[in-house]
């Protein structure tokens, strides 16, 4: 790796985690006191939230297209500034309409500035080479929630929920924007690759909706851990303290599995990691099963690792079976059952925790076995 990729890297690495923790977590911390101030439940927060996936979702393709066409460096710094606008407009708010619009233009920033996009940035730049860098990017944002979160409370706690989200916007202003804008490499001869576009024509194949069908099914699994893990863990037995306990290690194994990923796996073939990945929730969620709330911390070392390597293989696997021809179109195509599967899962997964309990986790395990059977019937290349 040289020099000028470690930079291109960690400039994507920490706007990535600007971004995720600024936008995708950022309902987890300002939810209850948002929903206070505005007179509403929070779930009028929480409905907002998923509307704006469902956008994200939307704008995918369309989003991966322009990548696509003129390279990440527009598209990037066009999300900083449409993150920034939402944020703003949130901490303005105070009536529900106001509320969602400003989710909307977040939906649009998250679209534009998330993974799908960096990952198709970095495969415009280095093509079939991107494994590497999107792993990187990965490894810095992975902290995105061990960073965001207490970053927000402590927000909330000194200067309340709309300054802070004042000063999220004003870190997207003065850090993600440089950043995007001046570390990413122009595009040569985008604006001629603009005026000649045509769209292309990417056949929903077999193969294209196969891997719609992994990712849709292993993120309705991680969104859901997300907001439910520890009320899953309490209703098998756990308290509190074990359960948020067990939880602080998701993040931490997210890391360690894509180190994982950067030295051993990157040998093999991104199926191999990610078949590796859909094994490992129904793995510890069987030695919940077995051993009750004591193993809740190994089902966390376990879920937390399978979710670090598959958020790489939503970027690796389809460079390594379609290339990087029309790569973030296709990326986009291909994330967008991911996205709104994103949106739906908390509130399906929260009514079914109600009647199932901790019995849920046959849900969730066989919804990641699902998607591990699927990916036996995947090719390692379609290329033409």
């Amino acid at each position: 790796m040289n020099r000028r990729q470690l930079s291109i890297i960690l400039a994507l690495g920490t706007t990535q985690t600007l971004a995720w923790a600024s936008s995708y977590y950022l309902p987890a911390i300002l939810a209850d006191p948002m929903a206070r101030d505005l007179g509403v439940s929070p779930n009028w927060i929480f409905g907002a939230f998923s509307a704006s996936l469902v956008i994200s979702a939307l704008l995918g393709p369309r989003i991966g297209r322009q990548i696509d066409l003129v390279g990440g460096r527009q598209v990037l710094s066009i999300s900083n500034l449409t993150i920034a606008a939402g944020l703003v407009l949130l901490g303005f708010s105070y009536s529900v309409p106001v509320m969602a619009v400003a989710w909307l233009l977040l939906g649009i920033g998250m679209a534009a500035g998330l993974y799908d996009a960096a990952f198709a940035a970095l495969g415009r730049i280095y093509g079939d080479d991107a494994r590497g860098s999107i792993t990187g990017i990965t490894l810095m944002a992975g902290f995105a929630s061990t960073v965001g979160w207490p970053l927000t409370a402590w927000g909330l706690a000194h200067i309340g929920w709309r300054d802070t989200c004042f000063a999220w916007a004003a870190a997207h202003l003065i850090i993600g924007l440089p950043l995007n804008y001046f570390m990413l490499p122009k595009v040569k001869g985008a604006k001629a690759a603009l005026t000649a576009a045509v769209k292309p024509h990417i056949p929903i194949d077999r193969t294209m909706m196969l891997l719609g069908f992994v990712f849709a099914a292993a993120w309705m699994v991680t969104s859901a851990m997300a907001v439910h893990f520890p009320r899953i863990l309490e209703t098998a037995g756990a308290t509190t303290v074990q359960a948020v306990a067990a939880g602080a290690l998701i993040g931490p194994a997210q890391v360690a599995a894509r180190v994982f990923e950067a030295t051993i796996l990157s040998r093999y073939h991104p199926l191999l990691s990610s078949r590796l990945a859909c094994i490992t929730h129904p793995i510890g969620a069987a030695i919940v099963a077995i051993a009750g709330a004591p193993a809740a911390s190994l089902f966390a070392v376990f879920h937390g690792s399978g979710n670090g390597i598959l958020t790489i293989a939503r970027g690796t696997l389809p460079l390594a079976i379609f290339g990087p021809k029309d790569y973030g179109y296709r990326l986009g195509i291909i994330g967008a059952p991911a996205r709104m599967a994103q949106a739906i899962a908390p509130l399906i997964f929260g009514l079914l925790i109600d009647v199932m309990g901790s019995g849920i986790l046959i849900v969730s395990s066989a919804l990641s076995l699902s998607a591990l059977a699927v990916l036996f019937f995947i090719p390692k290349d379609r290329r033409a």
